[in-house]
């Protein structure tokens, strides 16, 4: 089983996946729009440019998103995408340019669990929480509950 998180933009999809695809290094291997899919004649001409699916690899993960009808989109609440990296420098890189022009909820900065960890919002409205590097040199991505107490 894979879990792979599935974003919605509000008609700004094109432009965060260029953004992410920069900050985080990774390859956009598709980016469909509604103009350019089977059924561009059933949605209406101002749709045409906005995103239907769109698909970012980096390493082994994947991000997906595509743009909701207006009348849909809801800001997002109640998640945040994880992102787990072995080297601090590569934690607070990622951190700091999503955070640009966007509101940080929590500072990165050493925990009991990791060298790095902060929490913010991009400018495109999605959470994000950045992990980087356990004490052992690996990251906290996987961590157990356990594990965590036990770092303490």
């Amino acid at each position: 089983m894979q879990f792979t998180p599935y974003l919605n933009f509000n008609g700004d999809c094109e432009a965060a996946f260029r953004f992410y695809e920069r900050v985080l290094g990774g390859k956009i291997e598709a980016m469909l729009t509604h103009g350019e899919s089977p059924i561009a004649g059933e949605v209406p001409p101002n749709w045409h440019s906005r995103i239907l699916h769109a698909r970012l690899v980096v390493g082994d993960a994947v991000l997906m998103a595509s743009d909701s009808p207006p009348e849909m989109y809801q800001q997002p609440q109640g998640l945040y995408v994880s992102i787990g990296v072995h080297d601090v420098a590569d934690a607070e890189r990622i951190f700091h340019a999503l955070s640009e022009g966007g509101s940080v909820t929590m500072p990165i900065g050493k925990t009991f669990w990791a060298e790095r960890f902060g929490m913010l919002v991009d400018r495109f409205g999605i959470p994000w929480m950045i992990n980087g590097a356990g004490s052992d040199g690996s990251s906290a991505q996987g961590a157990s509950a356990n594990e965590l107490a036990e770092a303490r």
